[in-house]
Order: C-alpha cells, then structure tokens, then sequence
C-alpha cells in the first residue's frame, strides 16, 4: 500500500475545517450543552418560534408542562424536547 505525504497545507485545512464543524455544533440551539436545564417563556418561544398566545395555549391544554415561581414561568428544556419528539408525524402511508 503506498504511503501519501501529509503536507503543512492539509493540516492547515483539516484545522480549519474541524474548527469550523465545532462551532457549528456548539452554536446549534437545540446542542445538549449549550442548553439551560430550565427555560423562561421567551426563551421557549424563541427556540420553537411561536407566539406568546400559542405558548399560552400549549401550557393551558397541558401539551407543556410548567412550573410557576412567584410570577415567572419555567419550563424544563427535556419536556419540551419529549414533546416535539412525541408529536413526530409519519405520513408515509
């Protein structure tokens, strides 16, 4: 099997390239280590990207489920990740 040379050149690019893919997963909003155990409703609102009323209506029929301390609102980030998974709709029929 012949032996390819490996020149300062590749190494540079491979560095770059790995760089890049790391920032890309460490700047992904759904990244398990750059998530906060508990959310606050803009928090969630933003990462589903819905409105303050739609978020309202899934924490009044009991899709989301909350927490209320004196008056702020939390949400844990692993409930609303199950829920999103458990409403996964396969429409290959």
């Amino acid at each position: 099997m012949p032996a390819e040379l490996i020149t300062t050149d590749d190494l540079r690019e491979f560095k770059s390239d790995l760089l890049d893919d790391i920032k890309k997963i460490l700047s992904s909003p759904l990244n398990p280590s750059n998530k906060k155990r508990w959310m606050k409703s803009p928090e969630v609102r933003d990462l589903l990207g819905i409105s303050a009323g739609t978020l309202a209506n899934l924490r009044i029929n009991g899709t989301l489920q909350f927490s209320k301390v004196g008056g702020i609102i939390l949400y844990d980030y692993d409930h609303i990740v199950q829920v999103i998974q458990d409403c996964t709709v396969n429409n290959s029929i």
